[in-house]
């Protein structure tokens, strides 16, 4: 076991985790921060997004005691910003979301490449391709993220 410090979701946070223990499963099943969710285990979906100083990643390859010292930012983290906001309100009319599974992956990702702020993004395609959905397919995500970001 050991002790760490985090900044997750702006609140300064102590934990006791084992060496071994996943980011994943500390946000989930320590803190109820069930927004990042478990889905293939090996980095390639982006279900299990988070922001970690600044950067997207995978929580289900991150181990617990990596994150010392470091600012967490999850799906719940959003959402008393404008961003989160506009989001909800694009992806809806966009039909975006069927299950929404990979939803709180996809606005992460597109949260961190903009820093929060609304704007253009380069190659949306090629900034969400760690991205997968099973439901809707690409093109409805792709043009909300294309709304949200311009």
């Amino acid at each position: 076991m050991m002790q760490l410090e985090s900044t997750i979701n702006g609140r300064c946070t102590q934990l006791e985790v084992n060496d071994n223990e996943l980011l994943l499963d500390v946000l989930r099943d320590h803190l109820g921060l069930t927004g990042t969710k478990r889905s293939c285990e090996v980095e390639v979906c982006g279900a299990c997004t988070v922001i970690v100083d600044g950067l997207p990643v995978s929580s289900c390859m991150l181990l617990a005691s990596e994150i010392d010292g470091a600012e967490v930012v999850t799906i719940e983290g959003l959402r008393d910003t404008t961003f989160y906001e506009r989001a909800q309100e694009v992806f809806t009319r966009h039909a975006t979301v069927q299950c929404g599974f990979c939803t709180p992956g996809l606005l992460l990702t597109l949260w961190s490449l903009t820093d929060g702020r609304l704007g253009p993004l380069r190659d949306l395609r090629e900034e969400l391709s760690g991205n997968l959905c099973r439901c809707t397919g690409y093109q409805s995500i792709l043009a909300a993220a294309e709304e949200l970001t311009s």
